[in-house]
């Protein structure tokens, strides 16, 4: 068994409720287990009773009756009744915990598939890991002690409705408490809402500006850069800092405001109960006894405003969670399609950025049969990145489509078109692995003999054997631990395995030699021979050594296409003509001095 099978590489992630599961159904999936929780909540909230009825009972009868017999068992019935509460609260713990992960295990694979499709379908901002945080905020939420305060909120009446049973002075004591509570708890909210929401904002675009800046490092440090990026930074981070200390102190000062409200109202019921005592209108039991009862009424009020910012920060997560997973729904898998051999053909193509819809090329048309080698020509900014990117899918058909034997693009399944078609952007990215798993694009299933095929015909084999651990080298976050050159090669490799139909390559050659650019024309040819299809977008015209068909772009326009002889003839043909001849500049110098 190959060693690179083994190393610490995620397993693909299976999500058991299906790829379409979106929030909603995920939380009443989870239905049941709320339930539970609620369960042990009302078991939890009724024996906090213990401790109220415990002193009302030794000061209405141990104490009078001088009984220590009695005064130990109820100590005995006491401990046995708190055993209960601390059990019953670790497990409305663990089953809070519990539905997190299910949360997890259910929506994870979705929102990651959503943060890499982000990119090509909406507009993102920051760093577009947003999504990962925010489900990080609810799952922490969770796991706190925040739901349980919500779920003992509901039982403010049944604590009040027996302080009225004490005595209705009482009664309407904790009443009034627990009005002034719930306006601090509104008030809490309503203030800490929209700092919340920019505190988050600011983090996604301090966040992105840090990894800009770290990718970038090299650049920064060379150019005298780190200084003026530094002020930005702050910038930046004092935006963050401000916003978040907003809704610190909003949530702070309400916080120590209910505190203070709290152990002051347990103060005037202990002083209520006082005079009702000495007016003969109630027990001394009913002192102590009411005072823990109103405050045990009000803490979980008073809990729920110390945990309303992360009760904020993840009901606006949990929002953001259900917008982007309702603007990238999960499409029905379509009826599997044979694979691709024939054709590739492309009509009246017009194309441009995800959520933009503004077209970069417009009107291109042509078709390559299998065998066949297409190299896209044209000046800077004519749309031939462009191109390639809708060839493969990434980006948009606004019009137009592009079809593989037929089938427009949208008719395969993602995955499924993926095994058909090897792509070479120009900013070549390898993940953090070995260069085995980088090569079969990190597939389970991958056998040694595919990998080796794929990188013999990138013919980078030899390449690859001279390194440290030959396939098992591990390379590092992006690639760190490779030359440029290696890399675009090496990404060379992971665009042909598994013998794709379509290949597509972007400035394949921008970062390599001679050895290199004979290796991507042989790579090219045995693409051709197998019966496969290459797209080249070129700009030195050694990428062009191994095509037979050349796709002339200007200004996002198909100006020519054709055999490469023939439109290469053309385009020359028009530089010429378009070039004034010397005899032509020198009379026109001439008649400019006359």
């Amino acid at each position: 068994m190959p060693t690179w099978r083994n190393s610490p590489v995620p397993e693909p992630l299976t999500v058991s409720s299906g790829r379409n599961v979106d929030p909603a159904s995920a939380l009443r999936e989870c239905r049941s287990a709320f339930v539970g929780v609620g369960i042990a909540s009302a078991l939890v909230n009724i024996l906090y009773l213990t401790g109220s009825f415990f002193m009302l009972e030794v000061y209405d009868r141990v104490l009078p009756s001088r009984s220590i017999p009695s005064l130990i068992a109820l100590c005995l019935l006491a401990l046995l009744l708190y055993a209960f509460q601390g059990a019953f609260e670790l497990i409305r713990g663990r089953m809070l915990v519990r539905i997190a992960g299910a949360l997890d295990e259910s929506l994870s694979g979705r929102i990651y598939r959503a943060v890499v499709k982000a990119p090509l379908k909406l507009k993102m901002q920051g760093d577009g890991l947003q999504a990962l945080r925010d489900f990080d905020q609810v799952r922490s939420f969770l796991s706190s002690a925040g739901p349980s305060a919500l779920f003992d909120l509901p039982w403010l009446p049944f604590y009040v409705a027996i302080c009225f049973l004490f005595h209705p002075v009482i009664g309407f004591v904790a009443i009034g408490g627990g009005l002034i509570l719930t306006l601090l708890t509104y008030l809490t909210n309503r203030g800490t809402q929209a700092p919340a929401r920019k505190a988050s904002e600011a983090a996604g675009l301090r966040n992105a500006f840090a990894q800009a800046s770290q990718r970038n490092s090299e650049v920064v440090q060379a150019m005298g850069m780190t200084g003026r990026l530094a002020e930005l930074w702050e910038r930046r981070n004092a935006e963050y800092r401000e916003e978040n200390r907003r809704t610190s102190d909003i949530g702070n000062g309400y916080g120590a405001l209910s505190k203070v409200f709290r152990m002051a109202l347990q103060s005037g019921v202990l002083a209520a109960g006082a005079v009702l005592v000495i007016e003969g209108q109630a027990s001394p039991g009913i002192i102590i006894a009411g005072s823990i009862l109103t405050a045990r009424a009000l803490a979980p009020v008073e809990l729920a405003i110390g945990n309303w910012r992360g009760l904020v920060q993840a009901r606006q997560s949990w929002q953001r969670l259900k917008d982007l997973l309702k603007a990238l729904p999960e499409a029905e898998t379509p009826l599997a399609l044979p694979k691709p051999h024939e054709r590739l053909s492309v009509e009246a193509l017009g194309s441009g950025p995800p959520a933009a819809q503004r077209l970069i090329f417009t009107d291109v048309n042509f078709t390559v049969r299998a065998g066949s080698a297409l190299g896209v020509i044209g000046p800077s900014g004519s749309g031939k990145s462009s191109l390639a990117r809708a060839l493969i899918g990434v980006w948009p058909a606004y019009r137009g489509s592009v079809r593989l034997d037929g089938a427009a693009l949208d008719q395969w399944d993602g995955d499924a078109l993926g095994r058909h078609i090897g792509y070479l952007p120009q900013d070549v990215e390898l993940f953090a692995g070995t260069v085995a798993q980088n090569i079969c694009r990190f597939a389970a299933d991958a056998t040694s003999e595919a990998i080796v095929a794929a990188a013999k015909a990138a013919r980078v084999h030899e390449l690859i054997l001279r390194l440290p651990n030959g396939f098992d080298t591990e390379i590092g976050e992006g690639g760190t631990a490779l030359s440029a050159g290696q890399r675009q090669r090496i990404a060379l490799a992971r665009a042909l395995y598994g013998d794709p139909f379509l290949v597509v390559l972007d400035e394949p050659n921008s970062n390599l030699d001679a050895d290199g650019e004979q290796a991507l024309s042989e790579a090219i040819m045995n693409v051709r021979q197998r019966g496969g299809i290459v797209v080249v977008i070129a700009h030195r015209p050694s990428a062009l050594a191994s095509t037979d068909l050349v796709l002339m772009m200007n200004e996002g326009r198909q100006q020519a296409f054709g055999p490469k002889e023939e439109v290469l003839g053309k385009v020359l043909r028009t530089q010429q003509a378009e070039r004034p001849s010397p005899l032509k500049i020198v009379a026109e110098g001439q008649e400019a001095k006359q």
